[in-house]
């Protein structure tokens, strides 16, 4: 507990992870598929990133 006191390391980033995924747990109760748990998990962490839209346009 005194180590707690006198380093200023600190697990809080980790715990916070942890609860975010723990919310997302149950929320996503129910759910058919753990891809679609795991889909939520980095959808909530901002990880997926959008697609570039289709570059199909004729250039001259």
């Amino acid at each position: 507990m005194l180590n707690g006191a006198a380093l200023p390391d600190s697990n809080g980033c980790l715990e916070g992870f942890n609860r975010k995924n723990k919310q997302s747990e149950r929320t996503a109760f129910g759910y058919s598929n753990f891809i679609n748990l795991l889909t939520r998990i980095r959808l909530e962490e901002n990880q997926y990133k959008e697609k570039e839209p289709n570059s199909l346009l004729m250039t001259a």
